[in-house]
């Protein structure tokens, strides 16, 4: 899938490696500790496949993607202090690691020098689009903490929160790429709307794997979210189409928190078919995202995208 970009994502992870060099030594540490911790890379993929498909080959696509990762690796950062996490990707989260004084201004660190390297390109455009965007982000990230414990959290609210906070970075990503290779107007909205879409189908397939995927493989404990007191859309369905008394076990779990009814909460969840609900909507996200290119000229980074919208809804972890 990622073939077309692969040297350019080596590339990306030695100037990630560069441009985190500090003369804080806590800077540094903290820095080689996320980056050892690795990732799909797939923010700075996307907006590689996207420049590749716009006819863009310059320098500055590398910047880009490496700032792209910047900003969505501060959100972690600030993420996992927030909701007091303690594993991602297998191992522990930087604030368990190092304490959440040091993620939170580590996260700063990070935003500060994307925004460094942002600047260097002098492009106002590209500007203007990650302002935006993490200004979006942010608000996301407000939003989805007002609705922490809140079974009263719907469907329409919840679809919002995963649009500023995760797939608002998924679209900046598409649009730059559209924005370095000059794009006529209506190809760069579609690649920002292919970027939204196929960012909500990943959130969407993140929410589904929290209570059937394998621990091993997705790099968590099952049941976080619901530890978390998050109103996810499996939860969500699982209240509006189960049982009354379903519905009452899944919002005192919500407000509750904790993992002490995961077990009747997952059964709940099963029986009322929400992880078959949660699903169809990740691939109805995967398959407009799809639609999104229908303008693009055919080549290896437009396939590459496309197989992208569809691993978002197929992917195990």
């Amino acid at each position: 899938m990622l073939t077309p970009v692969a040297a350019d994502l080596e590339r990306v992870d030695a100037l990630i490696r560069a441009r985190l060099d500090s003369d804080v030594s806590l800077v540094r540490e903290v820095a080689r500790y996320i980056v050892a911790s690795g990732g799909k890379r797939l923010r700075p993929a996307l907006l590689l496949l996207a420049a590749g498909a716009a006819g863009y080959r310059g320098e500055g696509r590398l910047q880009l993607a490496a700032v792209v990762e910047f900003i969505h690796t501060a959100t972690l950062l600030h993420d996992d202090v927030v909701d007091e996490s303690q594993l991602r990707r297998g191992r522990s989260t930087a604030n368990a690691a190092f304490g959440n004084a040091a993620s939170v201004l580590v996260g700063d660190f990070l935003y500060s020098r994307a925004f460094q390297m942002m600047v260097e390109l002098g492009d106002m455009r590209v500007m203007q689009v990650l302002a935006e965007a993490t200004n979006t982000i942010a608000g996301g990230e407000v939003l989805q903490l007002m609705g922490s414990h809140d079974p009263e959290v719907d469907e329409a609210r919840y679809l919002e929160v995963i649009r500023r906070k995760t797939a608002k970075l998924f679209e900046a990503a598409a649009r730059l790429g559209g924005i370095l290779g000059r794009c006529p107007p209506a190809l760069e909205r579609g690649l920002a709307d292919y970027g939204m879409h196929v960012g909500t189908a990943f959130q969407l397939t993140d929410d589904v794997l929290d209570y059937s995927g394998d621990p091993a493989a997705i790099g968590k404990s099952l049941g976080d979210d619901l530890a978390e007191g998050k109103p996810t859309l499996p939860l969500i369905h699982a209240m509006r189409c189960g049982t009354p008394a379903q519905a009452a076990l899944v919002r005192a779990a919500i407000r509750d928190g904790g993992r002490d009814e995961f077990a009747p909460v997952h059964e709940a969840i099963r029986e009322s078919g929400a992880l078959e609900y949660a699903r169809a909507a990740a691939q109805r996200e995967a398959q407009a995202g799809a639609a999104a290119l229908a303008g693009l000229p055919a080549s290896e980074f437009k396939d590459s995208l496309l197989e992208l919208a569809s691993f978002s809804v197929t992917r195990r972890s």
